[in-house]
């Protein structure tokens, strides 16, 4: 089941839902629009001992050099 990302087009909040089928109307948690636009995201995976440095120097909120699905 795929957790999907979407930014509500009336208020702005990013937020995230597990969908379980595509009928299902998403809401958004801070103002209860359903005009939720569907996101881009960027996964976070763990990293070994062995990493390169500029692997280590990413943050720890999911970033990678190739993209950054922060909140900042």
């Amino acid at each position: 089941m795929p957790i999907y990302e979407y930014v509500c087009q009336d208020c702005q909040t990013r937020y995230e839902r597990l969908v379980l089928s595509q009928n299902g109307d998403i809401t958004c948690p801070k103002c209860g629009s359903h005009k939720g636009s569907l996101q881009f995201s960027v996964f976070a995976a763990g990293h070994s001992e062995n990493s390169s440095a500029d692997a280590d120097a990413a943050p720890s909120c999911g970033c990678s050099p190739y993209g950054c699905g922060c909140n900042n």
